[in-house]
């Protein structure tokens, strides 16, 4: 039987989180305006937008450096990179699977958002530099949280390489009700909560100043930079949403050999995975009232326990 380089499929899991993650974005936008009994945008209407601001000329503020037009550019190639270190179509790791573990993808997109917020403070824009304040104080909280469900993994597992935990979990149910395994996953899912900005004040799409926190860091931004930067927080979500399902939740449908045909089916499992813990995100986001600014510091910090829980679940024998 004909089977796939295994460089091609570590490629083709890139170009599914590149080209799939605005699709799945705009089904999370379809489904959500469903709910609240509006029509919404098509499902597609993601790629028109990004076609319509390449096709636009970029604008730089006056006196922002050179950073301002580097940070889209990283960050997105960023957001790229983490797709070749967890199993995105494959249970089996790839070439650059064992290049870095879980640790250092959730480095990398720390990183990432690290470019965005340093960009935002380039521009001198009030709304800007309030917004990337805003997302790094809460990241100091949402960091360590990721570290400790890092850590939690590696002492389940005893490795850090997300493909082994994905096998652990497949290995047998017991292995996904584990006390420390839930509490794990369930600090996660609020992290993703908010890193997908899922929680704000208004909504996650808002222009509200006072509670724009992910909108408000791409303010001065235009043309392709601002393409890139709505392309590459949909390619984050997705990421965020692979490493949910693929390692901690569902690492099913995955491809076990490299024939066309495995690797084939395996793309569009992921993104209707995806979509459908976009559509619970969205069911959530829509069911209760929005939190209020310093609220948000209360629910990552419960994040933040619901980790440490984790820990010393293990250490009292329960993981």
């Amino acid at each position: 039987m004909t089977s796939l380089p295994l460089p091609v499929i570590q490629g083709l899991q890139v170009a599914t989180v590149a080209i799939g993650a605005p699709g799945v974005s705009g089904f999370i936008a379809w489904f959500e305006a469903r709910l609240q009994g509006r029509r919404g945008p098509r499902i597609v209407q993601p790629y028109f937008d990004l076609v319509k601001l390449f096709g636009k000329e970029s604008l730089k503020p006056t006196g922002a450096g050179p950073f301002f037009r580097f940070a889209p550019i990283a960050s997105f190639a960023c957001y790229l990179t983490v797709p070749m270190l967890i199993p995105v179509l494959t249970s089996y790791a790839l070439p650059l699977g064992y290049m870095g573990d879980i640790l250092g993808g959730g480095l990398i997109l720390a990183f990432a958002s690290f470019l965005v917020a340093v960009g935002a403070a380039e521009t001198g824009d009030s709304y800007a530099q309030l917004a990337s304040s805003r997302a790094k104080t809460f990241a100091a909280i949402t960091e360590p949280v990721m570290l400790l469900v890092f850590f939690t993994v590696a002492l389940i597992t005893t490795t850090d390489l997300p493909y082994v935990l994905a096998a652990t979990v497949r290995s047998g149910p017991d292995q996904i009700v584990r006390p420390a395994h839930l509490l794990a996953s369930a600090a996660l899912f609020m992290v993703i909560v908010y890193e997908t900005a899922r929680i704000p004040v208004e909504t996650h799409t808002g222009t509200i100043e006072f509670g724009m926190i992910e909108t408000g860091r791409t303010f001065e931004y235009s043309g392709p930079d601002l393409a890139l930067l709505h392309w590459g927080s949909a390619a984050k979500q997705l990421v965020l949403y692979i490493i949910l399902l693929n390692v901690f939740v569902a690492p099913w449908g995955l491809a076990a050999g490299t024939s066309p045909t495995e690797v084939g089916l395996a793309i569009p499992a992921i993104l209707v995975k995806a979509a459908l813990l976009g559509c619970a995100v969205a069911v959530l986001d829509n069911s209760y009232a929005k939190l209020r600014l310093f609220k948000i510091t209360e629910f990552v910090a419960a994040a933040l326990l619901l980790a440490i829980l984790a820990v010393f679940t293990l250490y009292l024998g329960g993981g």
